[in-house]
C-alpha cells in the first residue's frame, strides 16, 4: 500500500508554542504527532521514534497505532538536558521523517535552583513604587547557550542590557502560592554579550500583593515582593557560568508609582530610575518544592484593536470606542507634553447616557495614569495591571485622534481550535462573542470576569463552560494547571473552594455547593474526552474521588443533597437583580442532580483507570442517586417537582429517570415550557449549558432551534441585537433602554452563558466527539430551519475535522474531512441508516429532509414560526389584550393539545365577550394563513 505523507514534527505533553519547547516539567514527556494525508484505506500500524541527545541517537520501533499522547520510549531526561525529537509512521512501509523538533527539560531538583529569593529591604512596600532589582555579570568567552530561569512572588518584567527578554507579560502568572509556584525559562542566547551585562528585574505586585477579591483585601499571600532568578551561560570551551540572585544584587526605585491589576498603574516618566538611589537586598524563605514547570502558554500581548471613533461626551470628556469589548490596555502615542502634565486613561465596558457605564466596575479604578517628562515623543503603556473594556475616556491629551491610541489585548496564547459559521449573522456574531469572552477570562487561568474587583477562578462558571473551552481553543494545558491548583486547595474533608485560587475563604471549610466544587470531577474528565489525556484522570483522580465522597456524605442514606447553602441555578433570569440564586429549580434538585452526575463520572474515570472496586461502588451511588432523584423530584407521569426548564434540562441529558416514558413525557413538557416562555431563555449557569441538548435528544430540535435564534429579551441575540461585542454576564447586563442592570453584580464580559457555542458545534454544524481526543467522531447534523448553511471546523489531536451543510435547489448537501488516525460515525438528516467513513474528505446529498407539520393544534400553531409571528403582530394591533409574545404564549400552555377550534377560547381575556373574541381570533387566523392554501383550508375547518 502507498505511505502516508510524513508526520508532522512532534507535540510534547499539551505544550503548544512554535520553536523549542524550554522548561519542560516531566521527564518523560509523552508525545503526540498528526499525519497530513494518507490514501484510502491506510492505517498507522507501527511507528519510529529517534531521540538525539549530545551524547548519542537512539531509535525505537513501537507496534501501534496511537499517535496522541504516546509514551515517551527512551531513558528520562535529566535537569536541562535538551533533545532532538522526530517521528516516521507505518502501514506496510514508513514514511518519511517529521521534522526534528526540540525539547528542554527544566529543574526538576530543588538543589538545581543555586540561588535564593531575594527582595528589596528599604523600598518596594505594598505603597511604595514598583522596585528594580539589578545585578551585572561578567561572560568571559564566546557563548553558545544562555538560559534564563525566573519566576517570582509578585509579577516581573525582565532586561538584559536594557532589552527585554520576552514579550510575555504578567509573568510567572497566578497560582496557588501556597502550594506551587510557577517558572519560566527563556532563552537568552542571543541578548546576552560577552563582557559586562546588566540583569533588571521589575517587580509588580500583580495577584501576589496587589487587590484581590471584592473585599478589598491586599497583599492576601505575603507583603513582600520577592524574585528567583538564575542566568546559565555555557561557553564555547565547555564550562557554564551560573549567575543567582543572591544578596549581592542591589534594588531600585522604579518610576512606576502604584500598579495594581483592578486600580491600574501610574507611571511617573521623570524618575530615572538607573541613576537613583541604590539600596540593599536580603534573601526570603519561599520553599522550592514548590516550584513547577509551566504547562500551558504564556499571558502576551496576542492582537491590537485601533480605535474606531474619537468623541466628546456629553459633560465634554474625550471619549475612545475600539469596537470590540477586550481585555488588555491602552497604547498611547503623545507628543510635546508638557514636564509634568497628567496623561489619564480611564477604561469601561459600555456607555451609559453617553459617558463611561463605570457601575459594573464596582470599586476597581480601572484607570492608568502617566506623569509626563517632557519629551518629544512617548508611547505610554502599562505593564503590571489589566482591564475588561471597548472604551476609555482620555484626559491630559489635547486634540487627540483615532490614530493616536490603541487597545492592545492581552491573553494566554491560547492556540485556536475551533470554529463556526452560518447564514445568520446574528448566531456568527454570538459565536464571536463566545470566542472573546473566553480569550479575555482565559489569563492564566478562568476568571469569572475582568473588569470589576473581582476576576476570580470561579469553579462553577469553569465547569459548566469547559467542552465549549475545549472546542474553540486547546486548553488543555491551562486547566491542567489549574485543576493541580484546585486540588492544592480542596479541603481534607474533600470540600471544593468556591474558587480556586482559594482568596475568599475564611479559614474553614465553606459549604459544599453542587456544579461549583462539580468542576473537580467534571473538568478533568472533558479534558479526557476532548485531549485523550487519561493521564489527567490519573493525577486528579484523588481529588475527584473526594469531592464524591464529601457531597455522598452530605446527601446521606437518601441519595437526597438538600441541605447547606447552594448557589444554584445562579443567574436564572426570572432571579430578582439582588439575589441571582433564587431561582425557578429547587437547590436541591439541583444538588441531587450533580450529586448523580458527579458518581457516573467517577465511576466512568475508575473504569478508564482499572479500578475495579472503585468502578462498582461509585457506578452503584450513581444509580442509587438516579433512583433518589426520580422518587423526590419526578411524577410517574415524568413531571418534574420544580416545573422548569432547568429542571428537566438536567434530568434529561443526565438521565435520571426511571424509565424512557418518564423521559419522553419530560421532554414534552420541557419543549411546551420553552413555547410557552415565548422562546426566550429562562435558564441560568446550570440549565443554559444542557437545555438545547435536552430538546434535540428528545425530539425538539425545532423549539432547541426557536430558542436559539430568538432576539426578544432574555434571549443569546438579545445583546447582539444591542451591539453587544462580548458575552454578558446576565442576560439583561443592559436594560432594552440602554440602562444598565441595576444588580450590583453586572458584566459585560464573562463567559457562562456562551456554554451553547458548544452545541452549536455539535448539533446545528453536526460534529461530535465520540471517542476521547476525537479519534472517533459522528457527523450528525440538525440542521435549523432558518439558516442555509453551517460549518464547524474542529483541530482535533488527530488533525483537522470539518462538517459543513448547505441547502441548494430543494436538497441538503453535506460535505466532511476526517483526518488520518480517526473515523466517523454519520447519520444524515434524512433519517437514514448510521454508517461509517474512514479519513479524507466526504459528501452526501439528502433529497428529503423532515417536514413541518400542517398546524392541527395550538402547539402546531406556535412551532410554526412564520405564522406565530404573523398572528402575534395582528393580535397586537388588534388589541386583544397581550402585548408580549411571552404573555400570549404563557397564556395558551394549558391549550396547546386542542385543536385550532380552542385558540378563541385560549385567548380570550378575563371579562371579554367570548363571541367577539373569537371571531376576532378567527378573521386574524384565517387572515395569517391566506398566503398559505394549504394550510388555511385546514384552519377554516376547524374555526368554521
Amino acid at each position: 500500500m502507498p505511505t502516508s505523507s510524513s508526520p508532522t514534527p512532534p507535540r510534547f505533553e499539551h505544550r503548544t508554542e512554535l520553536g523549542p519547547i524550554l522548561g519542560i516539567g516531566t521527564e518523560r514527556p509523552r508525545l503526540s504527532w498528526t499525519v497530513p494525508t494518507a490514501p484510502a484505506g491506510w492505517l498507522q500500524r507501527r511507528y519510529e521514534i529517534e531521540i538525539e541527545r549530545a551524547d548519542r541517537l537512539d531509535r525505537f520501533e513501537v507496534a501501534s497505532n496511537d499517535q496522541v499522547l504516546v509514551p515517551w520510549p527512551g531513558r528520562p531526561l535529566i535537569s536541562r538536558e535538551s533533545a532532538r525529537v522526530r517521528v516516521r509512521v507505518a502501514d506496510d512501509q514508513y514514511s518519511g521523517w517529521s521534522e526534528w523538533a526540540t525539547v528542554e527539560a527544566g529543574l526538576f531538583d530543588p538543589a538545581d535552583w543555586r540561588g535564593s529569593f531575594i527582595t528589596p529591604t528599604e523600598i518596594g512596600g505594598l505603597d511604595d513604587a514598583a522596585p528594580i532589582l539589578l545585578s551585572n555579570v561578567d561572560l568571559a568567552g564566546r557563548i553558545v547557550r544562555a538560559r534564563l530561569y525566573v519566576t517570582a512572588l509578585g509579577t516581573y518584567q525582565a532586561t538584559i542590557n536594557g532589552r527585554a527578554i520576552s514579550d510575555q507579560v504578567l509573568a510567572p502568572g497566578w497560582t496557588s502560592y501556597d502550594h506551587r509556584l510557577r517558572y519560566h525559562v527563556y532563552d537568552v542566547t542571543g541578548i546576552v554579550e560577552a563582557g559586562a551585562n546588566e540583569l533588571g528585574f521589575t517587580l509588580g505586585n500583580g495577584w501576589y500583593r496587589g487587590r484581590l477579591g471584592f473585599e478589598g483585601r491586599r497583599a492576601i499571600y505575603g507583603d513582600r515582593l520577592a524574585l528567583l532568578a538564575q542566568l546559565e551561560v555555557t561557553l564555547a570551551d565547555g564550562s557554564v557560568q551560573i549567575h543567582a540572585t543572591n544578596d549581592s544584587w542591589c534594588a531600585l526605585s522604579s518610576g512606576v508609582v502604584a500598579d495594581d491589576l483592578y486600580d491600574g498603574q501610574t507611571t511617573d516618566l521623570r524618575i530615572e530610575a538607573r541613576t537613583g538611589r541604590r539600596h540593599a537586598v536580603e534573601s526570603v524563605d519561599y520553599p522550592k518544592e514548590r516550584l513547577v514547570a509551566a504547562e500551558g502558554p504564556v499571558v502576551r500581548p496576542v492582537q491590537e484593536a485601533p480605535a474606531l471613533k474619537v468623541w466628546t461626551s456629553p459633560s465634554g470628556r474625550t471619549l475612545v470606542d475600539f469596537g470590540q469589548n477586550i481585555v488588555g490596555w491602552v497604547r498611547l502615542r503623545t507628543s510635546g507634553l508638557a514636564a509634568g502634565t497628567t496623561v489619564t486613561i480611564r477604561h469601561a465596558e459600555v456607555l451609559e447616557d453617553g459617558e463611561l457605564g463605570v457601575r459594573p466596575l464596582r470599586t476597581a479604578k480601572a484607570t492608568d495614569s502617566y506623569v509626563m517628562d517632557g519629551g518629544p515623543d512617548r508611547i505610554l503603556e502599562p505593564a503590571f495591571t489589566l482591564h475588561g473594556f471597548r472604551f476609555a475616556e482620555v484626559t491630559g491629551v489635547p486634540h487627540l485622534t483615532a490614530a493616536d491610541i490603541t487597545a492592545i489585548v492581552v491573553a494566554s496564547d491560547l492556540r485556536r481550535t475551533g470554529w463556526f459559521e452560518s447564514s445568520n449573522t446574528l448566531l456568527d456574531r454570538l459565536h464571536e462573542n463566545v470566542v472573546w469572552s473566553m480569550r479575555g477570562n482565559f489569563i492564566d487561568l478562568p476568571t469569572d470576569c475582568p473588569q470589576r474587583d473581582e476576576r476570580l477562578g470561579w469553579t462553577g462558571d469553569a465547569q459548566v463552560f469547559a467542552p465549549t473551552a475545549f472546542s474553540l481553543f486547546d486548553t488543555a494545558g491551562l486547566l491542567s494547571s489549574w485543576l493541580a491548583d484546585l486540588a492544592a486547595e480542596q479541603w481534607p474533608d474533600g470540600t471544593v473552594p468556591y474558587v480556586v485560587p482559594d482568596v475568599i475563604g475564611a479559614g474553614s471549610p465553606p459549604s459544599p455547593t453542587a456544579a461549583w466544587g462539580d468542576a473537580s470531577t467534571i473538568i478533568p474528565w472533558t479534558m479526557f474526552e476532548r485531549s485523550g489525556d487519561s493521564g489527567i484522570l490519573e493525577r486528579q483522580y484523588p481529588s475527584m474521588r473526594r469531592w464524591v465522597d464529601r457531597i455522598a456524605a452530605a446527601a446521606g442514606d437518601r441519595h437526597v443533597w438538600d441541605q447547606g447553602f447552594q448557589f444554584g441555578d445562579w443567574l436564572d433570569p426570572a432571579a430578582p437583580p439582588d439575589d441571582p440564586a433564587r431561582a425557578m429549580t429547587d437547590p436541591a434538585l439541583v444538588a441531587t442532580a450533580y450529586l448523580a452526575r458527579s458518581a457516573h463520572v467517577l465511576a466512568a474515570t475508575a473504569a478508564q483507570l482499572g479500578y475495579a472496586e472503585d468502578h462498582a461502588r461509585y457506578a452503584r451511588l450513581a444509580d442509587e442517586t438516579r433512583a433518589a432523584f426520580s422518587r423526590r423530584f419526578v411524577t410517574a407521569d415524568g413531571r418534574m417537582e420544580s416545573d422548569s426548564p432547568t429542571a428537566y434540562a438536567v434530568a434529561i441529558v443526565w438521565d435520571l429517570f426511571a424509565d424512557e416514558s418518564q423521559r419522553s413525557a419530560a421532554g414534552r413538557r420541557l419543549a411546551d415550557l420553552v413555547r410557552a416562555g415565548g422562546f426566550r431563555i429562562s435558564t441560568g449557569f446550570v440549565g443554559t449549558p444542557v437545555i438545547c441538548d435536552a430538546l434535540t435528544s428528545t425530539g425538539h430540535a425545532q423549539v432547541a432551534h426557536r430558542l436559539l435564534l430568538q432576539t426578544g429579551c432574555p434571549s443569546w441575540l438579545y445583546p447582539v441585537t444591542m451591539g453587544a461585542t462580548s458575552m454578558w454576564e446576565r442576560w439583561d447586563s443592559m436594560l432594552p433602554d440602554g440602562t444598565i442592570n441595576p444588580g450590583e453584580m453586572t458584566s459585560f464580559n464573562h463567559f457562562a452563558l456562551g456554554a451553547v457555542a458548544d452545541w452549536l458545534h455539535r448539533s446545528v454544524a453536526g460534529l461530535v466527539p465520540l471517542a476521547p481526543g476525537y479519534r472517533r467522531i459522528r457527523i450528525e447534523p440538525v440542521p435549523p430551519a432558518d439558516l442555509d448553511f453551517a460549518s464547524t471546523t474542529h483541530r482535533t489531536p488527530y488533525g483537522d475535522a470539518r462538517v459543513a451543510w448547505r441547502r441548494n435547489d430543494g436538497r441538503l448537501l453535506v460535505t466532511a474531512h476526517i483526518p488520518v488516525g480517526a473515523e466517523a460515525d454519520v447519520k444524515l438528516p434524512d433519517g437514514s441508516r448510521l454508517f461509517t467513513v474512514a479519513h479524507g474528505d466526504h459528501e452526501w446529498a439528502v433529497d428529503r429532509e423532515p417536514g413541518d407539520p400542517t398546524p392541527a393544534t395550538i402547539r402546531d400553531l406556535v412551532d410554526d414560526a412564520p405564522n406565530w409571528s404573523v398572528l402575534l403582530r395582528e393580535l397586537s394591533l388588534a388589541g386583544i389584550g397581550f402585548d408580549t409574545e411571552t404573555k400570549v404564549a404563557g397564556r395558551l400552555l394549558a391549550f396547546f393539545d386542542q385543536p385550532l377550534t380552542e385558540l378563541a377560547q385560549a385567548l380570550a381575556p378575563e371579562g371579554a365577550t367570548l363571541p367577539d373574541t373569537r371571531a376576532r381570533v378567527r378573521e386574524i387566523t384565517l387572515r395569517v394563513t391566506a398566503k398559505m392554501p394549504d394550510r388555511s383550508a385546514v384552519l377554516e375547518g376547524t374555526l368554521g
